[in-house]
């Protein structure tokens, strides 16, 4: 289980076991692209943004933060979904985990990442960018050190959670400046488009470059062909249209 504090290498040693990591062909070192998932856990639709990447030369590392914990996609649904446990601040220890763990790898440029998130993933990694000094106690990670995040370029955020307890909006981003890309769905009755659009208004007023894709029509999730939720509806042509903007994204962050 994760839920006990611990160090930055202990959380990245047990993140790692679970972690699907999809390269180009060749020996790298390329820079990395990693995905967090949403509330639900891992969904096999996170493979294809992976494959996108990788075929424009971007290593992916999706990253389960469900299944070191022991939980399940079920405990995921009645638990994280609900705010009960795991809320973005906590969760935001796995991305310093994995960002430290880069830095051991042959194959990655740990020093060039994309950080991607879609829902509870991005408002994961829009709590650890809020955090600065709060790190280690917002993480329940001794080590968790913010400078860590220097080395991600970008920023990638689908359809994410930024109403309360989320921090974007309040603290802004502590002086990070990545590159920041969001898709939103302007009928998400999930996340609401509120509240995101609000915490990227903050990033733009404090001058950080922010870039939106906006689908009217879209509701949340609209990119996960397996998603249960009602308020869900697949588009498979607006996630062809999404992927193709999360190339360009990672084209942009590591021009």
């Amino acid at each position: 289980m994760l839920s006990r504090p611990s160090t930055l290498a202990e959380r990245a040693e047990l993140l790692a076991r679970g972690a699907r990591v999809i390269k180009p062909a060749g020996p790298g070192p390329f820079p990395v692209a990693l995905q967090l998932h949403g509330c639900a856990g891992s969904q096999p639709f996170q493979n294809s943004y992976a494959e996108a990447a990788a075929k424009a030369g971007v290593a992916v590392v999706i990253i389960d933060s469900f299944t070191p914990r022991g939980m399940s996609r079920l405990d995921g649904s009645l638990f994280v979904c609900t705010g009960t446990v795991l809320r973005g601040a906590q969760r935001a220890g796995d991305l310093y985990a994995m960002l430290h763990w880069l830095k051991s790898q042959s194959w990655a440029d740990a020093g060039r990442v994309v950080a991607a998130g879609w829902s509870h993933g991005g408002w994961t990694i829009m709590d650890a960018f809020a955090q600065g000094d709060g790190a280690a106690r917002m993480t329940g990670l001794a080590d968790a050190d913010p400078a860590l995040l220097g080395a991600v370029k970008a920023a990638f955020l689908v359809y994410p959670y930024a109403s309360f307890p989320s921090l974007t909006s309040a603290r802004g981003w502590q002086g990070q400046r990545p590159k920041v890309f969001a898709v939103l769905g302007g009928k998400d009755a999930v996340v609401g488009t509120n509240g995101p659009m609000k915490a990227l208004s903050r990033l733009k007023a404090d001058g950080l470059s922010v870039d939106v894709l906006t689908f009217p029509d879209a509701t949340h999730a609209f990119d996960d062909d397996d998603a249960n939720d009602p308020r869900t509806r697949y588009r498979a042509d607006l996630r062809t249209t999404a992927e193709g903007y999360y190339v360009q994204a990672l084209r942009a962050a590591f021009t």
